[in-house]
C-alpha cells in the first residue's frame, strides 16, 4: 500500500532523539501509512506542496499546501492518500516516547515500539 511513498528522515541526520522529523513525498495514488493511531505519540503534518486527502475517524478532509494538522495520542485514527494527479510533499513530526503502541482499526495488526524497532502482532496477540 505504501508504494510511491518516499520518506526522508531529517531528524536522524542531526541526531534528534526526542522527536522525529521526516520529509515525505507521495506520488499520485500513494498512501502515507495504514489507517492508524498512536497510544503515546503526538504527531503532526505540514503540507508543503500538492494536496492530500486526510482520512480520519470522522470522514475525510482535503489538505493543501500550507495546511497543518495534528494528532494527539489516542486521538483520531488517520492516514493520508494522494488522490490527485501530481506529487505531494509534507513534513511529519512525532515524538519518540517509550512505550508507544500503534493500533490499526481497519487491519489485524498491532505494533509496539521496542529498542530495535517495532514488534508486530495480530490483534489477539499472536506474533506475525
Amino acid at each position: 500500500m505504501m508504494n510511491g511513498r518516499v520518506k526522508r528522515p531529517l531528524g536522524d541526520l542531526f541526531g534528534l532523539q526526542s522527536f522525529g522529523v521526516n520529509h515525505v513525498t507521495l506520488s499520485a495514488g500513494a498512501t502515507s501509512a495504514l489507517f492508524h493511531r498512536h497510544s503515546v505519540q503526538d504527531e503532526c503534518i505540514l503540507v508543503l506542496s500538492g494536496e492530500v486527502t486526510l482520512v480520519h475517524d470522522a470522514g475525510e478532509t482535503l489538505l493543501a499546501a500550507g495546511m497543518f494538522v495534528g494528532f494527539p495520542k489516542n486521538g483520531s485514527a488517520h492516514q493520508l492518500i494522494n488522490r490527485s494527479g501530481t506529487e505531494a510533499t509534507y513534513i511529519e513530526i512525532g515524538d519518540r516516547q517509550a512505550g508507544d503502541g500503534v493500533s490499526y482499526p481497519r487491519d489485524d495488526l498491532v505494533a509496539v515500539r521496542a529498542e530495535n524497532g517495532c514488534a508486530f502482532t495480530h490483534k489477539d496477540g499472536a506474533p506475525y
